[in-house]
């Protein structure tokens, strides 16, 4: 499997994501971490909690329709692993997930912004952790 590398698509998606890690957070003075939207979203703190989550879990989902407003096109979706990979794939994260206190985005993107330790150690793991999976699944394992 050949990964292909996407410099402007990449660029795009990375500036967006920064740019709304830091509206949220002068807006509302809130992490932007998926998971922790995500998990707040279904026991909020009140109506206002529930509304910007809200939003944001539904711009999250509407990127790729407005992708398609932009290109005409859906983006190709390719996904190299039985829906089995992805359920057992799925839960590891959610482990990686609760053990590590949050997820890529909030400590990658909103934690090491802000020089949190934890955030840094914790985006140092999920990346050393990435990058022995690919090499194993690839070189080791073939797939």
């Amino acid at each position: 499997m050949e990964t292909e590398f996407t410099l402007w698509q990449s660029l795009g998606g990375g500036v967006l994501i920064g740019a709304a890690s830091v509206l949220l957070m002068a807006t509302l003075g809130r992490i932007m971490g998926a998971t922790g939207i995500l998990a707040g979203l279904l026991s909020p703190e009140d109506a206002q909690d529930f509304k910007w989550r809200a939003a944001v879990l539904l711009g999250m989902i509407s990127g790729p329709l407005a992708v398609m407003f932009v290109t005409g096109r859906l983006p190709e979706i390719q996904v190299p692993v039985s829906p089995l990979m992805l359920i057992i794939g799925g839960f590891i994260v959610g482990m990686g997930v609760t053990f590590g206190s949050g997820c890529t985005s909030g400590h990658g993107v909103c934690g090491m912004a802000r020089l949190s330790s934890r955030s840094i150690v914790a985006t140092l793991t999920f990346m050393l952790f990435t990058g022995v999976t690919v090499y194993v699944v690839r070189h080791v394992l073939g797939a």
